[in-house]
C-alpha cells in the first residue's frame, strides 16, 4: 500500500482551508483518509503562526512508516526544519513564451526602423 501525506480540501466555494492527511494514494483527494495530521489555511497572512499547523510526531511517524510527502507539504515540512531542503530546478521559469517573444521581435523592429531612415 503507497502511503501519502497530502492536502484534502475543505471550505466554501473561493475560500479554501486545507487539511493535512496521512492517506493511501489510491484514495480519493477529499475522500478516507488514515489520520489527519493538520492544517492550512491560505487565507492568512504568510508570516501568521496559524497558517500551518502540523502534528510533528504524527508527521515523523508516518514519514518513518514510509510515507511519501507530497511537493507542498515537503515544502511545509522544509519550513518547519523535519526535511533537509530540497534543491529545485526551473530552468525554463525565466524565459518567455512565444507570444511575448514575438511581440519583443516586432518591438524592436518598430525602434530600429526609424532610426535606419
Amino acid at each position: 500500500m503507497s502511503m501519502k501525506i497530502r492536502l484534502a480540501r475543505g471550505g466554501s466555494k473561493k475560500r479554501p482551508y486545507y487539511s493535512i492527511v496521512a492517506t493511501d494514494s489510491r484514495m480519493p483527494r477529499d475522500g478516507r483518509f488514515l489520520e489527519k495530521l493538520g492544517t492550512y489555511n491560505p487565507l492568512l497572512a504568510k508570516d501568521d503562526e496559524n497558517r500551518v499547523k502540523m502534528d510533528m510526531d504524527r508527521v515523523n511517524h508516518w514519514l518513518g512508516q514510509g510515507a511519501q510527502p507530497t511537493d507542498r507539504v515537503a515544502r511545509f515540512l522544509e519550513a518547519a526544519g523535519a526535511r533537509p531542503k530540497a534543491v529545485r530546478s526551473n530552468p525554463k521559469a525565466a524565459v518567455p513564451g512565444k507570444r511575448m517573444t514575438d511581440l519583443a521581435a516586432k518591438k524592436a523592429a518598430r525602434a530600429a526602423a526609424p532610426a535606419e531612415e
